[in-house]
């Protein structure tokens, strides 16, 4: 009998809002969250998911932590910050790790340090090396707190802050940790925007995931952060399927079977079928490649009936961050009971060439509260993983 593991609690931030509830309610009515920007070294605007809220002020004093992705990981953690100090004193600092995945950690930083040394031959006295260091976020929580389990992060490219709640559940069923804070955190910079800029893969206008007129992806920035333990309370975290199919540096496997693989394996996992699943929240990142892919395989796993959704139009394409933001909009359905599905917004037009699915129109409502959910994970190089996740009965 494998153990039962729980994201007991969760804070988020992203461009659809600065919490839960924030989050919640842009999901369900529909509305424009990104924005468009100049200024991010390519010659046209980008339609960019930001977090434009004030963020909290870092209270440690070292350079090597004054970073904007510690920020965004800060504002979410503020948010569960009762939860994690009340397993502190439950279980002791040295049974709590951190986990979290990240894909440009203090990159931002380093951008403008070395755009001084080009312009003045000197690095600014505000910057350290190791603010862009990919264990640099879990770094940061585990000092803030005060913990000493096990800290590191995760760089998967798309799949890390999903991996990173598969590595706290890992943690916990092998009695490492009594409760890991786990999740994943990105913030913008110039460097990610052009390089997929450069890769042809973003859209100037809204991203239009599974539409036959799709032009790409919008980045964006933010972070989602749990508080996993064996406790039953928030949402299980009942199944998990990873994989690692290698097709292509950054092109999916056009055929979805890693994909499939990845939510086959987490159905497996769980003890469920596919007909457990009440909806399925989409990598979609309206890339032409992409949502040919996952279209394939979730019409091969979860046939043409089960509710999916993309929310990349209201969040960006968030990276490292991208797997936890999405697992959370997840916990939000099954530990707070939502009856309201996420908006898959789109111009409504459906591509001949993609298998059909049941892509949710708006407020699409039912009276149950959905009591499983999945959430696919799609990154660069095949690292796959889908996550499904229980209501807590």
């Amino acid at each position: 009998m494998k153990q039962p593991c729980y994201l007991s609690d969760m804070g988020i931030i992203c461009a659809a809002g600065n919490s839960a509830g924030e989050v919640l309610q842009a999901l369900s009515d529909g509305g424009d969250y990104l924005v468009s920007r100049e200024g991010f070294g390519v010659s046209e605007s980008q339609m960019l998911g930001l977090c434009e809220g004030e963020l909290p002020d870092i209270p440690l004093s070292e350079t090597r932590w004054q970073t904007r992705n510690n920020q965004l990981a800060l504002a979410a953690l503020n948010q569960i910050r009762p939860s994690v100090d009340r397993f502190i004193e439950r279980y002791g600092a040295h049974r709590i790790g951190v986990v979290i995945g990240t894909s440009t950690s203090g990159i931002s930083e380093g951008e403008q340090a070395i755009r001084q040394w080009v312009q003045e031959s000197k690095i600014p006295s505000a910057y350290d090396y190791k603010m862009q260091e990919m264990g640099a976020p879990a770094d940061f929580v585990a000092t803030l707190l005060k913990t000493d389990g096990p800290v590191y992060g995760i760089s998967t490219a798309c799949s890390s802050g999903a991996k990173a709640l598969a590595t706290a559940r890992r943690l916990i069923r092998a009695g490492v940790c009594d409760a890991v804070i786990a999740g994943g955190v990105d913030s913008i910079c110039r460097l990610t925007v052009q390089g997929f800029n450069s890769l042809e893969a973003v859209s100037t206008e809204v991203c239009n995931p599974f539409s036959a007129n799709r032009k790409g992806i919008n980045i964006g920035e933010g972070g989602a952060l749990f508080v996993v333990s064996n406790e039953p309370e928030g949402a299980e975290l009942c199944g998990v399927g990873e994989g690692s199919d290698a097709h292509h540096i950054s092109a999916p496997d056009p055929t979805g079977q890693g994909a499939a693989g990845s939510m086959l394996e987490a159905l497996k996992d769980a003890g469920l079928t596919a007909a457990d699943i009440d909806y399925v929240n989409l990598h979609g990142t309206a890339t032409a490649l992409n949502d040919q892919m996952e279209a394939v395989a979730v019409h091969q796993v979860c046939g043409a009936e089960t509710p999916c959704s993309s929310t990349k139009p209201f969040t960006g394409h968030t990276l490292g961050a991208a797997g936890a933001i999405e697992a959370a909009i997840c916990w939000l359905l099954t530990a707070k009971q939502s009856n309201v599905l996420p908006v898959h917004k789109w111009d409504g037009v459906p591509d001949p060439d993609l298998p059909p699915v049941n892509l949710v129109d708006t407020r699409n409502e039912s009276a149950v509260p959905k009591q499983y959910v999945l959430s696919n994970s799609f990154a660069f190089g095949g690292n796959n993983i889908s996550l499904i996740f229980g209501r807590v009965t």
